[in-house]
């Protein structure tokens, strides 16, 4: 996994190109109504129900915008939210506020969306031992933060890209020519370039499993979409070489039956993907 300094430089990425994009050579709406020495008070008001997160996001917002803005936080991320709760409040220049305002109505409406579904499958996977992961398909640019926001809602983080493990999946393994010769090339590979990344190996079907198993260096195997009862073999015949990971097309319907099937992990892409986000505004007060 990344480091903790690499995101926050990820994060440090996002405000700036974010700021860029949306106030250009200036807040004109703002600049052409409000004096500059005007001042304000602002409140991040819930209209939903779910898990609150990017609060702590808001905070780098406005303090990139402005240090000059206080912030007075009553609703902590990952906190339940509903109808009429008031997650903090933003005082100082109204034209640095509205310059914030957009940034961070988009970036915590999505987080909080992706925090409240992150936190409904843990609930469902409660007492199986079975952890959510979450993946690649991201939004392009924000993926730390909607990486972040798995977290604030108790799931656990995959890989952050490309370059902080190796995962051969079915195209890398048909295009090395085989399961066996695609990770003997792989465990090669980081050899000669010193690295030290976890494998993770993606199988299609039992005997795929079985050819995993007779090399040594997997850190984890994907059994991507397995129905239940050849999920349970599969974890039976891996037992505890390496961990386990199930994935494709599980949804809150059928991932609790997965996780009974005894896996490690749930990875969904539909924690990032497919969710609709939370209803906020900011509203001066």
């Amino acid at each position: 996994m990344i480091s903790e300094e690499q995101f926050k430089e990820e994060i440090t990425l996002i405000i700036a190109n974010a700021i860029r994009e949306d106030v250009g050579d200036g807040d004109h709406s703002s600049l052409a109504c409000i004096p500059d020495t005007a001042t304000g008070k602002a409140k991040l008001l819930v209209k939903d129900e779910g898990i609150i997160a990017g609060v702590d996001f808001a905070e780098l917002v406005f303090y990139f915008v402005d240090p000059k803005l206080k912030i007075e936080v009553l609703i902590k991320d990952g906190t339940p939210v509903s109808h009429g709760d008031i997650v903090f409040y933003v005082e100082g220049s109204s034209q640095s506020i509205l310059k914030a305002e957009r940034l961070v109505l988009n970036a915590m409406q999505r987080m909080s969306a992706i925090a409240t579904k992150a936190h409904m499958f843990v609930n469902l996977l409660k007492g199986t031992g079975t952890k959510i992961l979450d993946t690649r398909k991201t939004t392009p640019g924000i993926r730390a933060l909607e990486k972040w926001a798995v977290k604030i809602g108790g799931g656990e983080n995959h890989r952050f890209a490309l370059y902080d493990m190796i995962m051969l999946k079915d195209n890398h393994i048909d295009f090395a020519g085989g399961i066996t010769k695609a990770i003997n090339k792989t465990k090669n590979y980081l050899k000669e370039t010193g690295r030290d990344l976890e494998i993770i190996v993606e199988a299609r079907n039992l005997d795929e499993i079985k050819e995993i198993l007779e090399t040594e260096g997997v850190y984890r195997i994907l059994i991507d979409n397995f129905n239940y009862e050849d999920t349970r073999k599969a974890v039976k015949l891996i037992g505890n070489t390496c961990l386990t990971e199930s994935s494709g097309g599980i949804n809150e319907k059928t991932i609790r039956d997965y996780a009974e099937c005894g896996v490690d992990y749930i990875s969904s892409g539909a924690l990032t993907h497919s969710v609709y986000n939370l209803d906020l505004s900011l509203k001066a007060v």
